[in-house]
């Protein structure tokens, strides 16, 4: 699964129309370690007016009813990832138990930095094409370098 900084960073950048299997999670204290997936039987994916909403079925841990879509960030997979990087994408590789994605730019092709998972390299990628062939830095080295 995606990281949620990664998730975060790509949220402003990407259009989402939430469908069953999509997974989310709502960044509050209180319930941000929570993954929720979208399903007709438990998390409902309503659109009134335009505005769509999250209506929570059935019996949960706390008590939430709907949330706002914008409240929440998507948690995309990897195979929507790839179909995300569309004609950007070259290859997936997977040498010394890292992967690494790469695309043919907008500027050049990019390489991105070895990640455990296969859906952060793809989300690597995805920021470097919509960020006008601008790397993102990975907030752990920024972390680890202050």
């Amino acid at each position: 699964m995606i990281s949620r900084e990664l998730a975060v960073q790509l949220a402003p950048h990407l259009s989402w129309t939430p469908r069953n299997s999509d997974q989310f999670f709502i960044p509050t204290p209180e319930i941000s370690e929570s993954v929720f997936t979208v399903s007709d039987m438990v998390v409902e994916a309503v659109t009134r007016d335009g505005r769509s909403r999250f209506h929570f079925n059935g019996t949960t841990e706390w008590a939430l009813d709907s949330v706002e879509s914008t409240e929440v960030v998507w948690l995309p997979r990897e195979e929507q990832l790839r179909e995300l990087l569309g004609g950007y994408f070259l290859s997936l590789d997977f040498a010394s138990g890292a992967f690494v994605v790469t695309v043919s730019g907008p500027s050049r092709a990019y390489h991105t930095p070895p990640e455990p998972e296969a859906a952060d390299a793809y989300a690597r990628a995805l920021l470097y094409v919509l960020n006008d062939g601008v790397p993102q830095p990975d907030p752990q080295t920024m972390s680890a370098a202050r």
